[in-house]
């Protein structure tokens, strides 16, 4: 008998540039052999790290930390950010950070660190949350979080040079182009709030939440607690 995934927590970074001009998403294509969406352009994200919850965050930024604490875990929060703001990193190559010393980072951030920045949180906004469906190889509590690139990015935005080989074809897609790609379903869900908040750049009054199991889609807006799963 076929187990079922465990549903793990998940952040995602949807980076848009040019908000009053011409708006773009980066994103990036998973590989042929990816388990879990094969082909898919995505954004860059993944699953929280046990060492997410240790990084020291500072200026998490409201009312989306209090949301975030409200619909997860205790003190899931600033690990969420952290992973948003690492997996964007590991993937993309670009940083969210701030200039400070991090003379003890963990391994997996000596690089970043050693730029001479620290993780910023600040400009993250939390905008939409989605259970992966019941049926697929892995399950993700997925929380997405929408940034203004021309502001939190630290140095070239299109600079991939340090990205890992996780995504490729990494690119600036026009939004609206972007649904020319093959894209999972959740992330067309994703996209049309983003295109609905291209002139509110302050954190949403509410928080779009998308779960569904065998027989029942659920979507709720967040103005608080999160419904249980």
């Amino acid at each position: 008998m076929q187990q079922t995934p465990p549903i793990r927590d998940a952040a995602s970074v949807i980076a848009l540039r040019d908000r009053a001009g011409t708006p773009r998403i980066l994103m990036g294509q998973r590989g042929a052999a990816a388990v879990f969406m094969p082909m898919k352009f995505v954004f860059p994200g993944g699953a929280v790290d046990p060492g997410d919850a240790r990084i020291p965050l500072t200026a998490l930024p409201e009312p989306c930390a209090t949301r975030l604490a409200e619909a997860s875990a205790p003190g899931m929060a600033p690990a969420l950010m952290a992973a948003a703001i690492r997996e964007f990193w590991e993937e993309t190559g670009l940083m969210l950070g701030r200039p400070g010393a991090w003379p003890d980072a963990p391994g997996d951030w000596q690089d970043f660190a050693a730029s001479g920045h620290r993780p910023d949180p600040s400009l993250l906004r939390f905008i939409f949350r989605a259970v992966t469906p019941p049926g697929r190889p892995r399950r993700f509590d997925a929380r997405f979080f929408l940034v203004d690139a021309d502001r939190a990015i630290v140095g070239d935005p299109d600079d991939f040079t340090h990205a890992s080989d996780e995504l490729s074809l990494l690119q600036w897609i026009p939004l609206s182009e972007v649904r020319n790609f093959d894209l999972p379903f959740i992330t067309r869900v994703v996209l049309a709030e983003v295109a609905a908040r291209l002139d509110q750049p302050g954190p949403p009054e509410s928080v779009p939440f998308f779960a569904q199991d065998e027989e029942t889609q659920m979507f709720r807006r967040l103005n608080g607690i999160a419904p249980p799963l």
